[in-house]
């Protein structure tokens, strides 16, 4: 009897466990434009990570609609990569670090020592009053793909010395 009161337990907590309200990808944006995220719920589809806030946040808009949230540039890269998404065939958008808004990703400049979720170091940038290294769009993607980003200990030591 108590074995039997067990296992009910155990799988009521499993369920339960499950029915967490997370959210991952296929929202529709209607105009092509992001669509809000819902910090701590949406899920990003790369890594499972919960987008916690906009700064460095990205979104990927299909030609039908859905859109995906990211919560890091590499991420974004890495997804596309993945399902063999064409830059030139999606709409992308990234969270700007320095302006503090919505921006086209394939417009930003990118730095390559920025504090970013999945430590991959792109934080994005509308204008170039930085003083950092900024560099363009198609440059930091390919950087991602060659795996020249800060999880990289050699491309880290080169860029900030440890």
């Amino acid at each position: 009897m108590k074995m039997r009161l067990l296992l009910v337990v155990l799988v009521v907590l499993f369920v339960f466990s499950g029915c967490e309200k997370r959210e991952v990808g296929t929202f529709v944006s209607k105009d092509g434009k992001p669509v809000p995220i819902k910090l701590g719920v949406t899920m990003d589809p790369e890594c499972g990570m919960e987008v916690e806030k906009m700064a460095h946040s990205c979104e990927v808009i299909l030609k039908d609609g859905r859109a995906f949230a990211f919560d890091d540039p590499g991420c974004m890269i890495k997804w596309l990569h993945k399902n063999k998404y064409n830059t030139k065939d999606v709409k992308l958008w990234t969270y700007s670090d320095d302006t503090h808004r919505w921006i086209d990703a394939k417009k930003a400049k990118y730095t390559m020592t920025d504090s970013t979720p999945m430590r991959y170091g792109f934080g994005a940038y509308e204008k170039n009053s930085t003083k950092k290294k900024l560099i363009p769009f198609e440059e930091m993607r390919l950087k991602m793909l060659r795996g020249e980003n800060l999880t990289n200990p050699k491309i880290r030591k080169k860029l900030l010395g440890f």
